[in-house]
């Protein structure tokens, strides 16, 4: 528990933390502004056209925010005493090293899952309020039937975060770390979409962003992502996201002298 402690001070004693909690709010923000502008381009567009007009769940796009930001927490939390060289003194308190970084996870991924569920929840909730019943009453569904696919949407976020402060221990670079991040969510999607079938869909099923609809067994069938996974293994994907990181950090952090 001291050690626990230790680090939520740690965290709550930087002013970064609360600038990139203050950023990942800011997706209910976000989704109150393009709820507002899709509900104003549907009421001007003709009436005629308004039952082909589609609008994509916003708290599923805009999700990447909080991902990204707690992403860059959780780096933030390992690497910034690498930095300082304040990892030294931690490690010489407590020598047998996993602790610390058990107990950055707790911290980081406890966070994680608050921003999560108050992004995610927020930004549908503004939305729902906003369209209505526009859009062919994309956001009429009843909660209780959406509530599934937005609880999964916002563990996402702590799994961002535990990613995040695994690489970050790994590669001891925050700059290493978050372009990891910002590739596993840019650049590999890109690059899979255009490898040729079956590898695209065997390679997309398990992207991070099509775990959650194939872990309530939805079928994913909108996504641009694959489909292949039962939602057992859809779950154990995103566990794995995760933990191997960590696992690996930890083994590495026992054999090296810091």
């Amino acid at each position: 528990m001291s050690v626990l402690a230790a680090e939520w001070l740690k965290v709550r004693s930087v002013r970064s933390t609360y600038v990139i909690l203050g950023i990942s709010m800011c997706t209910i923000l976000l989704g109150l502004a393009l709820a507002v502008g899709a509900a104003g381009a549907y009421d001007s567009a003709p009436v005629d056209k308004r039952p082909d007009a589609r609008i994509a769940d916003l708290e599923e796009v805009l999700v990447i925010v909080p991902q990204l930001c707690l992403g860059i927490l959780g780096t933030l939390a390992v690497t910034s005493e690498y930095v300082t060289g304040l990892i030294r003194t931690s490690l010489t308190i407590v020598p047998r090293r996993w602790p610390v970084l058990a107990a950055k996870a707790a911290i980081i991924g406890t966070l994680g899952l608050v921003v999560g569920l108050v992004t995610v929840f927020g930004a549908y909730a503004v939305s729902r309020v906003v369209l209505g019943d526009r859009f062919s009453g994309a956001y009429t569904v009843a909660f209780l039937d959406k509530l599934p696919i937005l609880t999964v949407i916002s563990l996402t976020v702590p799994v961002f975060a535990l990613l995040g402060l695994g690489l970050g221990a790994l590669l001891r670079s925050a700059a290493g770390a978050i372009a990891a991040i910002a590739g596993l969510v840019y650049v590999v999607p890109i690059i899979i979409g255009n490898i040729p079938e079956p590898w695209s869909e065997r390679l997309g099923s398990i992207m991070i962003g099509a775990l959650p609809h194939q872990i309530i067994g939805d079928g994913n069938a909108s996504s641009v992502y694959g489909s292949l996974l039962s939602p057992a293994a859809a779950t154990a994907v995103l566990v794995a996201y995760a933990a191997l990181p960590l696992l690996a950090a930890v083994w590495t952090m026992r054999r090296r002298d810091v």
